[in-house]
């Protein structure tokens, strides 16, 4: 064992796993992206157009991004109990900065399979480094200031949703990068895509951080379990009296429906672009409640786990190369439905592309996760 080995502090269990957890539904849904665009979803979901195996499917994905950004939030908390907030706020920049040239650079690529996509899309690593940059400058707030304004822009932002701009308005651009989803028109003719309005994403990211002082040595697990749990009850109630009332927090009313799954679906049935306040009452309060689960369940059963959660970004790169490439090696062979795309057969077939891939994407993370424990080199740090 090397003296950097000894020095490294011990990483938290719970959060590798959930981070894990998160990427591996994540990795479902690209699945889907790619494999069963003839049937397409909607946001909301169109219940009449989408069965209930492809319902759960892709809503089980919601829990990705407000979890992934959450943790990204705590993470930058910890780093700096070690780092100090100056060390903190520049590591944040300049990741955020590296994920937005990422997205519009490799991600783009490999989603449309193209070196110039006709239309930029920026979707969810685009909006975490935002989310990051945002809280390089949120991290030096008072923490009661930090934690209003998490829960303002959380739970407060659909009040905007009146607010809708033209193309040819003025603030059109700031506004849908914002909180309206929109296409913007690019100084070379072409397009960029919106997809991940901002502003509700800045207030997970902060209260993430929000988070970190339930991590430190002050706080026994005992306490940080209760605090975990109170939290995540707390919104898991929250979310069952505003969804109930059918008024704020959604903008798609829930009907009752023929059957009771019917009136489940419908109920549970949220807009993510941008999150309602209820999607993200749900999703962040499950997200809680199953950190609070990694942090007793043994950890033999869930290092597996782990291995993913600790290389999040070249999880992310290598598993859209990898769908990619699967993708046009079926399309080379003729392996195509009738939509002319290749098509999985159904949605069950969406989960066992995922655990196929998952394989080589476990050892590559698992190469990568020894590689940044020796400590022989920083910048991994970034991936």
């Amino acid at each position: 064992m090397t003296t950097t080995d000894v020095k490294r502090p011990p990483r938290i269990l719970s959060i590798d796993a959930l981070r894990g957890l998160v990427m591996l539904l994540m990795l479902v849904d690209h699945v889907r992206e790619f494999f069963y665009l003839h049937a397409q979803v909607r946001d909301p979901m169109d219940l009449a157009a989408t069965p209930p195996d492809l319902f759960l499917t892709r809503a089980a994905s919601h829990l990705c991004a407000p979890l992934f950004i959450l943790l990204t939030g705590l993470s930058a908390s910890l780093y700096g109990q070690k780092h100090g907030p100056r060390a903190t706020a520049a590591y944040l920049l300049k990741r955020g900065l590296l994920l937005i040239l990422l997205e519009v650079t490799l991600v783009n690529v490999a989603w449309a399979g193209s070196f110039w996509p006709p239309i930029l899309y920026l979707q969810v690593i685009w909006v975490i480094g935002l989310c990051m940059v945002a809280l390089a400058a949120l991290l030096w707030l008072p923490r009661v200031l930090l934690v209003t304004g998490a829960l303002a822009l959380m739970l407060g932002h659909n009040l905007l949703d009146g607010l809708v701009l033209q193309a040819d308005e003025p603030g059109y651009v700031l506004w849908s990068i914002l909180h309206q989803r929109g296409m913007i028109a690019l100084p070379w003719g072409g397009v960029a895509r919106t997809s991940y309005p901002l502003l509700p994403w800045i207030g997970v990211i902060a209260a993430g951080y929000a988070l970190g002082p339930l991590f430190t040595g002050a706080v026994n697990e005992t306490r940080r379990r209760a605090w975990l749990v109170g939290l995540g009850a707390a919104a898991l109630v929250a979310f069952l009296v505003l969804r109930a009332l059918n008024g704020y927090g959604e903008p798609v009313a829930w009907q009752p429906g023929r059957t009771p799954l019917a009136s489940a679906l419908s109920f549970v049935n949220l807009t993510k672009y941008p999150p309602s306040a209820d999607f993200l009452l749900l999703t962040l309060g499950l997200g809680l409640c199953l950190l609070t689960l990694f942090e007793v369940v043994p950890a033999r059963l869930v290092g597996w786990l782990c291995v993913f959660g600790g290389a999040p970004l070249l999880f992310y790169l290598l598993h859209l190369a990898l769908l990619r490439l699967l993708y046009d090696g079926a399309a080379t062979v003729g392996v195509v439905g009738a939509s002319g795309r290749v098509e999985a057969g159904s949605p069950a077939a969406l989960w066992l592309i995922a655990a196929a891939v998952s394989i080589p994407l476990w050892m590559a993370c698992r190469s990568m996760v020894r590689l940044k424990r020796s400590g022989r080199w920083p910048a991994l740090s970034y991936l």
